[in-house]
């Protein structure tokens, strides 16, 4: 007997490129992910993904609306995007009812009440991301505060990127499958996955003896850390420098470009300007420095 968990994928405001990353996965395929046995005698069953179902209109929108009635708390439901909460959610639809729109806000508050557990997707639905970069005329907001706005108490996973890696959405798909919903001791305080956001970009940097040395890059293209250069690294955590991108191929810094801080939940607004010098962190202490800052 193979048990199969269903998953509703919706997108919010977003740009849909978390989605295409994560349709990008390597190893596994996407292809293997959809058909296969991701773990031993488990399936996923994707019923909703905008993206690549093959369904329009109402008869898409039916499937959703059905997978939610007839797999009550046994779906799991991922969010691509912030959620638009400005004017009651006038700002985003999904589908229609009775011949009249469906809010974003509305979809995600009635899909995550009735949900195993809650995935967000990309620095958007996780922490708001350029949708809530200021002024936030539509008041977008990060999924957490939509589920705290509306008292409603699942499991919920952030896994930011913008877009994020797809290892890290498929790892930890598979992670739920083989061992269950993550623990406490599993996510860090902005309810990353430590497996993949438990350390800084600048501690496994390989431009990190160029730092400690202080040769620091006074352009692009130049040699040496890109610390002047306006690298988010030292305030940043994920796994980039190890597990590279497209199948392992490169990364931004190994591109030669600094990192601007995509999965941080200050991504992009205290991150920005991209390109210039963090000025208010004390070297070389920073990553001590941003984890004291966080915890306020």
């Amino acid at each position: 007997m193979v048990k199969e968990i269903p998953v509703v994928y919706l997108q919010a405001a977003s740009c849909t490129g978390c989605a295409v990353s994560s349709l990008n996965t390597a190893s596994p395929t996407i292809k293997n992910v959809l058909i296969d046995q991701i773990a031993p005698g488990v399936h996923i069953n994707l019923r909703f993904h905008p993206v690549i179902m093959a369904a329009a209109g109402e008869m898409a929108i039916q499937v959703m609306e059905d997978t939610a009635k007839q797999k009550k708390g046994g779906y799991v439901f991922v969010v691509d995007g912030a959620v638009p909460m400005g004017a009651n959610g006038v700002y985003g639809t999904v589908g229609e009812r009775n011949g009249k729109p469906v809010s974003m806000l509305q979809r995600v508050t009635e899909l995550a009440r009735d949900a195993l557990a809650v995935i967000a997707l990309g620095t958007c639905a996780s922490f708001g991301g350029i949708p809530a970069a200021k002024p936030n005329p539509t008041d977008c907001q990060p999924v957490s505060k939509v589920l705290a706005a509306k008292g409603i108490k699942k499991p919920l996973i952030n896994i930011p990127g913008c877009p994020p890696h797809p290892d890290w959405f498929v790892g930890t798909i598979a992670s739920i499958l083989l061992k269950g919903l993550p623990t406490a001791d599993d996510l860090d305080d902005f309810l990353r996955p430590k497996a993949f956001y438990g350390k800084l970009i600048h501690e496994n940097c390989p431009r990190r003896a160029s730092f400690d040395e202080g040769k620091f890059a006074k352009k692009l293209g130049d040699e040496g850390c890109l610390y002047e250069m306006g690298c988010k690294g030292p305030i940043t955590y994920a796994d980039c420098p190890l597990r590279k991108w497209n199948s392992g191929t490169n990364w931004v810094i190994g591109a030669g470009a600094p990192c601007n801080g995509c999965t941080q939940p200050e991504f992009p607004d205290q991150t920005s300007p991209f390109y210039e010098k963090l000025v208010d962190v004390e070297l070389p202490v920073v990553g001590a420095y941003w984890a004291a800052k966080e915890a306020k």
